[in-house]
């Protein structure tokens, strides 16, 4: 399916960093993260990432892609206001990260 650019352009892409990793009780694949955007508050992103990490504490401090105005979706009781951005093969999975540490907030382009 092809988007038009008007549509990719709707999306808000910032660079979040991770400040907490837990464990969402009785979700086999679910995290709750708190993500600096230099915002008043971090924001909460519930993501299906938790089997791919052995140790969460390795996400804090990560800075990765998130969109961030997509409209809140509640995932087994928590609000999630955005999304990581990840890459997978049938192998392989990594979450998106910057080659060099930028300002959180800072907007993809």
């Amino acid at each position: 399916m092809n988007i038009n650019y008007d549509d990719f352009a709707k999306l808000e892409i910032k660079i979040g960093t991770i400040v907490s990793a837990e464990v969402v009780p009785d979700a086999d694949r679910l995290l709750k993260l708190m993500v600096d955007f230099s915002e008043a508050e971090p924001r909460q992103i519930v993501s299906g990432i938790r089997e791919f990490f052995d140790d969460i504490d390795i996400l804090v401090g990560k800075q990765s892609p998130f969109v961030t105005n997509m409209e809140p979706r509640t995932i087994r009781g928590l609000e999630s206001q955005g999304m990581i951005l990840a890459a997978s093969t049938d192998e392989l999975f990594s979450i998106l990260s910057p080659n060099q540490e930028l300002p959180s907030g800072t907007l993809v382009q």
